[in-house]
C-alpha cells in the first residue's frame, strides 16, 4: 500500500480532504454549501478527485490502515507530513 495518493497500484481512495472528496464543478455545477459537504464526507464511494502526490498519515502503531475519510489521523494529508517531504525533494532537485 502506498501512502502517497496516486502513486503505485494501491493507494488511499478515501482521503480526508474536502477538495478531493466533493465533486468537481464540472460534475456538479450547483453550489455546495458547507453543511451539504457532509454527505460527501460520509459517503462510502472513493473520492471523485485524486489528490495526486499528497502523503497521508498512514498506518497506526500496529501497521493497520483504515481507508476511511472519517479517520483523519490516518487519511489526512497534513502539512506536518508533506512539508518535510517536499523540502527534501526540493533540496535534492537543486543538487542535479
Amino acid at each position: 500500500m502506498s501512502y502517497m495518493v496516486g502513486f503505485g497500484e494501491r493507494y488511499p481512495q478515501h482521503v480526508h480532504h474536502r477538495g478531493s472528496s466533493v465533486p468537481s464543478i464540472k460534475a456538479h455545477p450547483d453550489r455546495i454549501n458547507c453543511n451539504n459537504g457532509f454527505q460527501y464526507l460520509y459517503a462510502n464511494s472513493p473520492n471523485p478527485n485524486v489528490l495526486a502526490g499528497a502523503v497521508i498519515g498512514g498506518p497506526d502503531s500496529k501497521d493497520n490502515f483504515a481507508d476511511d475519510r472519517n479517520n483523519y489521523q490516518q487519511s489526512e494529508p497534513a502539512t506536518y507530513i508533506n512539508a518535510p517531504f517536499v523540502g527534501a525533494l526540493a533540496f535534492f532537485s537543486g543538487k542535479a
